[in-house]
């Protein structure tokens, strides 16, 4: 097996348990990856998106998510620092064709240093487009100086418009601080203002509509995100989950919904023009309507891991090369094979899918 320098595989990934045979594909040959600089992989997609979880933590409790008494948080040294973060950052962008970062979670503004660090990213020869996915709590004092630091983007997640159903949903009573986050970032000149919502059957799947009606009057842009199975609990369930075709459905009732003229390529959401635009809705439907094929992701968690895929029962780990005394040559190459292993999709819809061991607020969005 092909080594680095220090020793470590480069076709050895840390797995979960079990999983289906695809998933203990442990690697095509080192030799069958062309010779090319940009993260790869054998079915022909390019990752040019960086997720980068900054931390696990959150301060809601979302029914869907976790806990009302949360997780175990991971402990803070085997968090990235700062400086570890800005230098994979770094590679991603100089070395491996990466033009985009999103900053996630957990809950990213958590993160002691966030506006720094954003900053320094900023600052990079090759400066890539930054974007923000937050639950709004404590943004709308914040969105000006992210701005300043130079954040391009921001993606607001707010499931509901009453108060009331936001308590249920999120066991916390801040709806108000995620109002003013929206507006805040209009403010800040943080557009287009994106709002991420997910529909729970029975809970807020009636205000389909009244969101959008929501959204286009105040020029945000919202989507639609079908939940999936990541959990903490993995107590998903296929038939309680809201799909697109129930979505589309729903606001079909009120407005006219036409596919947008401009191809999706990597993004995740499927568009439609709004009673003949220019308003716009989306709906990201990873169960229902995979758009595997088109992935151009890549994601790296707060302690360090390289996933594949949102879904993947194996990581790669770059914390030990930093901390190992790694180059950036074989961190790169490391990353590189990471992503030549991407399997062709994710296979919820396989009878022999297995959910994910860590739930999406230790993976990031």
């Amino acid at each position: 097996m092909t080594t680095t320098a220090l020793g470590i595989p480069l076709f050895g990934v840390r797995g979960g348990r079990g999983g289906s045979a695809a998933d203990q594909r442990d690697g095509l040959p080192h030799s069958s990856r062309p010779d090319r600089p940009g993260l790869i992989d054998s079915h022909g997609r390019q990752a040019i998106d960086l997720r980068v979880s900054l931390t696990d933590k959150c301060n809601l409790r979302c029914t869907y998510c976790m806990p009302a008494e949360g997780l175990d948080w991971l402990p803070g040294q085997e968090l990235l620092t700062d400086a570890e973060l800005l230098r994979l950052i770094g590679i991603a962008v100089g070395r491996l064709g990466v033009t985009e970062i999103r900053f996630t979670g957990g809950e990213p503004l958590l993160r002691k240093g966030i506006l720094g660090l954003v900053q320094s990213v900023g600052r990079l020869p090759q400066r890539p487009e930054m974007s923000l996915t937050t639950n709004g709590i404590g943004f709308a004092r914040r969105a000006a100086a992210f701005a300043a630091a130079g954040l391009d983007r921001v993606n607001i997640s707010m499931d509901t418009l009453q108060r009331d159903t936001f308590k249920t949903l999120t066991r916390r009573d801040r709806h108000a601080d995620v109002v003013a986050a929206l507006e805040g970032a209009v403010a800040a000149g943080l557009a287009p203002v994106k709002i991420n919502t997910v529909l729970l059957r029975g809970i807020n799947d009636h205000e389909a509509a009244d969101l959008l009606d929501f959204s286009i009057a105040r020029g945000y842009h919202l989507r639609f995100i079908e939940q999936m199975p990541l959990d903490a609990g993995h107590e998903w369930n296929r038939t309680a989950m809201v799909t697109a075709d129930e979505i589309q459905a729903a606001l079909s009732a009120r407005f006219t919904l036409t596919p947008h003229p401009l191809a999706r390529a990597g993004a995740p959401a499927e568009l439609f023009t709004v009673d003949g635009g220019p308003a716009t809705v989306g709906i990201i439907a990873s169960v229902t309507r995979p758009f595997c094929g088109d992935c151009d992701r890549t994601r790296l968690t707060a302690d360090g891991q390289i996933r594949n895929c949102l879904f993947a029962r194996g990581e790669t780990d770059l914390r030990g090369m930093l901390r190992g005394g790694g180059t950036d040559d074989e961190i790169a190459d490391v990353w590189r094979m990471a992503m030549w292993r991407k399997l062709p999709g994710h296979g919820i819809n396989d009878p022999s899918f297995l959910q994910p061991d860590r739930p999406m607020s230790a993976i990031g969005g």
